[in-house]
């Protein structure tokens, strides 16, 4: 069975003008539930992470400066969110979804989680909305614990996993591939083990011939026994902050292309949603929900 985390404080609640990106959270189960696609025991709610896997992948100061809520101002605004309690506890929830999601996909082949992504975050800093590496944190309690010898993390959101790429460059055990846009946020670019920068307005028929002529070629050279997914919709060409120019049927078949090549190469895989950032949420919504209902076809 495919296993979905989920939990009410993804829509934590904050200031009017920084709501519209937590709707997703809200609406993306509310959806799959109501047409069918999934029942309510495909979901599970996740608690928090323990602290010290935070520890293990971010450092002792970051930590504590964040559950005291003591950052530095110039730091919380390079995050863009306020910092609050509730805000920190959400981002530990869902962290430990992503590693929960590592131990369902385990079992199962695949599993979700419908935040996460928080690619952004750094060993020793947050940025871009995030501030806790979801990916970075399970990938380590995979390793770890023995339960993965060689991961691979497929990053397709529009922006280029930095704090990813930057926490693993001396972790060989971690294969880092970013496919994002070249005049996209962060200005500056981390070096991935792979990075591919697409040009502004990169369509479905460019953006799919370079995913499906790298990724089966990654697979073979780097022998992943577990993949991070992270889902970013904000490829879209309705997307405000993307500057790429794919439909969602080529968001599908994106989707369609990494799962089926998991799935061929039995390989479990755990999807974090990332970004969207369309003006109209149901165009966000409808994209997001299309990576699992590809998923359920393929696995179910």
């Amino acid at each position: 069975m495919i296993k979905i985390a989920y939990s009410p404080i993804y829509q934590h609640p904050l200031p009017e003008g920084h709501r519209f990106p937590m709707l997703k959270y809200e609406l993306i189960p509310e959806q799959l539930l109501y047409e069918g696609s999934f029942e309510p025991s495909h979901f599970f709610e996740p608690i928090p992470v323990a602290e010290s896997w935070i520890l293990r992948t971010h450092t002792a100061a970051y930590w504590n400066a964040l559950k005291s809520l003591s950052l530095d101002p110039k730091m919380v605004r390079k995050i863009g969110f306020p910092l609050t309690e509730a805000l920190v506890l959400r981002e530990t929830i869902i962290t430990q979804g992503t590693i929960d999601c590592a131990l369902f996909a385990l079992q199962h082949g695949v599993a979700f989680n419908v935040a996460g992504g928080t690619h952004h975050a750094y060993a020793d800093k947050g940025e871009g909305f995030c501030l806790l590496n979801d990916v970075a944190v399970a990938s380590n309690f995979l390793l770890d614990k023995g339960l993965a010898k060689q991961i691979l993390v497929i990053d397709l959101d529009v922006h280029q996993g930095n704090g990813t790429a930057v926490i693993f460059q001396q972790e060989p055990r971690v294969f880092t591939f970013s496919m994002h846009g070249e005049e996209n946020y962060p200005l500056h670019k981390e070096q991935s083990d792979v990075d591919i920068a697409l040009p502004t307005y990169t369509a479905d028929e460019t953006y799919l011939q370079i995913l499906t002529e790298t990724l089966p070629k990654l697979l073979k050279q780097v022998q992943p026994d577990f993949l991070f997914f992270v889902s970013g919709v904000d490829i879209l060409a309705t997307d405000k902050l993307g500057k790429l120019a794919v439909s969602k049927e080529g968001c599908y078949q994106r989707d369609s292309f990494v799962f089926e090549q998991a799935y061929r190469a039995n390989i479990p895989i755990v999807a974090s949603m990332g970004g969207g950032y369309s003006p109209r949420i149901a165009d966000i919504v409808e994209a997001h929900c299309n990576t699992f209902r590809v998923a359920k076809k393929i696995y179910e």
